[in-house]
């Protein structure tokens, strides 16, 4: 597959090695050649790296078995996750979620990724409902203007939000930038 075309949490080999994607870059410098910058971590080490390759550049990729799992809650091990089908819990390491895990709240539905019976990515939903534990009161004149204000969400997820929005009240956050959407 061309390096422009992988985005993050394909499941990728390079140099022997089983990665995920955990961010691309694509980058045109002027009239120089495109390059993609990737963020890569190994499955079997669980590190992270950069690898800067050009964006015609073949890149080999693996298929991963695909299965919806349930976030059921985080311990001091890590996040315990159960299969659908065989209703199988694993405990997966936090590093494998990073700060993904601010926008799942307990028994979320996602889609896991795994390869060889171990899970190496997951595929979060495109928006969550989740509950404002704390912001300021309502600003007025907050609805004739787009005035933002800082909000903590129930799982320790930091956003900002229109002011009329009160705590206790349950938005909509977008997955993709931790953006503000709508009242749920």
């Amino acid at each position: 597959m061309r390096a422009s075309d992988i985005r993050k949490g394909t499941a990728v080999i390079i140099d022997g090695k089983l990665m995920v994607v955990t961010g691309a870059d694509h980058n045109t410098p002027g009239n120089l050649r495109a390059k993609v910058q990737f963020k890569l971590r190994d499955v079997a080490k669980g590190t992270i790296q950069d690898k800067r390759v050009g964006a015609t550049d073949d890149i080999q990729t693996t298929n991963l078995d695909s299965r919806q799992v349930e976030y059921l809650y985080s311990d001091n091990e890590g996040h315990v996750l159960m299969d659908m089908e065989t209703y199988d819990q694993n405990t997966i390491p936090k590093e494998v979620f990073g700060d993904d895990i601010l926008y799942l709240k307990p028994n979320t539905p996602l889609k896991a990724l795994f390869h060889d019976g171990k899970l190496v990515s997951y595929e979060l939903p495109a928006s969550v409902d989740l509950k404002v534990s704390d912001t300021q009161p309502a600003i007025k004149g907050s609805t004739a203007t787009n005035q933002l204000k800082e909000a903590t969400l129930e799982t320790g997820l930091k956003t900002r939000v229109p002011g009329f929005i009160l705590t206790g009240e349950t938005i909509r956050i977008s997955t993709e930038d931790g953006s503000y959407q709508s009242r749920a």
